[in-house]
């Protein structure tokens, strides 16, 4: 293994994601013949990134983006206050950080002097919310005072002003303090849960590297959603079978991480389980992973920790692994914690590893030969 990575903001940055899992109602007995639902009674919300944008342009994503020095202000201190004391504001009495992964990131804080600053856990809850906010228009916020409950959380209603309120935000993320004061209300940073973690594994042309932490809400109800225009395109709410549909017909495009995901949560049939489960692993310690890329003869794949090939070496946090074989040749083996990325928008998982810290990894998904 190697030794701890250089810090610095130009090398990794750290930033939050937290995937809405809202329950879904399904058509009366009355409705026209809609064609058969989902397996699944909740649906994720997913926004189209703009073309524009430098990292994963047009790729369906989950709400989040790049923590904000605004997101650990010690200034939330005042709004949390007098109902929830620091550093914690009520969740668990102590942080869990993530699990022992590789590689081992440096323990840098671009606000060491303030040691007032919030947890980064608490900030990064506050991040990802403040970024759904900006992205999709939705508050996942709690009215002061109000006592968590372990029920599924419901989204803020829109306020007047909103579209004022997120460019205001978007120019300024130090606004968002401003509008949950103007609402008396605290981001519902106990809705959140710890879900996962990924570091983003090397990209060709010196892409920044990203440290994101993931959340699941579970909402009892799927509010409004509006893209910005400008970051984000599209909002979209699919269960996670038809987000694979979707991905597989070239209607949507997923990265590693979301692929991953959202076929993680196809081992969840109902919200109430989804949320249930989340909730019995809460003390658990997140995993965090950062694929290590390979490129075989005739297509890319993508190792996780646990798969045979997996290698914890330094050099292979900037680099990929290149063989002369070809996939087929490489998947003789027997212990596997990888996707095989034949192209585009053909992607095969395999998984026959064990999960660990009490989570679920998705089953195998094997695409029919046809389509390859």
């Amino acid at each position: 293994m190697g030794s701890p990575l250089q810090s610095g903001p130009g090398l990794w940055r750290r930033a939050a994601s937290v995937i809405l899992a809202a329950r879904w109602a399904r058509p009366g007995a009355a409705a026209p013949s809609p064609p058969p639902p989902p397996a699944e009674d909740y649906r994720l919300l997913l926004l189209k990134r703009a073309a524009s944008q430098n990292f994963l342009p047009n790729a369906h994503v989950f709400p989040g983006g790049v923590l904000d020095a605004a997101d650990r202000s010690p200034d939330w201190l005042g709004l949390f206050a007098p109902h929830h004391g620091p550093p914690r504001f009520g969740l668990d009495p102590w942080p869990r950080p993530f699990a022992a992964s590789f590689p081992e990131l440096p323990h840098f804080r671009s606000d060491a002097a303030d040691p007032a600053a919030l947890p980064d856990d608490v900030a990064r809850r506050i991040c990802a919310i403040r970024e759904t906010f900006e992205e999709a228009g939705v508050l996942l916020l709690r009215p002061r005072g109000v006592s968590p409950a372990p029920e599924p959380a419901r989204a803020l209603d829109p306020p007047a002003g909103l579209a004022a309120w997120r460019a205001r935000v978007r120019r300024d993320p130090g606004e968002f303090l401003r509008l949950c004061a103007h609402l008396d209300c605290t981001p519902d940073i106990w809705a959140l849960q710890d879900w996962s973690g990924w570091l983003t594994p090397p990209v060709p042309g010196g892409h920044r590297r990203f440290d994101t932490a993931f959340f699941l809400c579970c909402l009892r109800e799927p509010p409004p959603a509006d893209p910005d225009l400008s970051e984000v395109t599209q909002c979209q709410w699919l269960s996670p079978s038809e987000a694979t549909k979707n991905f597989l017909s070239k209607n949507i495009w997923l990265a590693c991480p979301q692929f991953y995901e959202i076929r993680r949560f196809e081992n969840f049939v109902s919200l109430s389980a989804l949320h249930k489960f989340s909730l019995d692993r809460a003390l658990e310690a997140p995993e965090r992973w950062m694929p290590i890329m390979l490129v075989t003869a005739n297509s890319t794949i993508k190792l996780f920790p646990g798969d045979e090939l997996y290698v914890e070496d330094s050099h292979f946090v900037d680099n990929p692994m290149y063989t002369e074989k070809t996939t087929e040749e490489i998947m003789k083996g027997k212990k596997f914690h990888r996707l095989v990325m034949h192209d585009t928008y053909l992607y095969n998982l395999h998984v026959t590893v064990k999960s660990k810290y009490k989570h679920r990894y998705p089953k195998s998904y094997i695409v029919n030969k046809s389509h390859l």
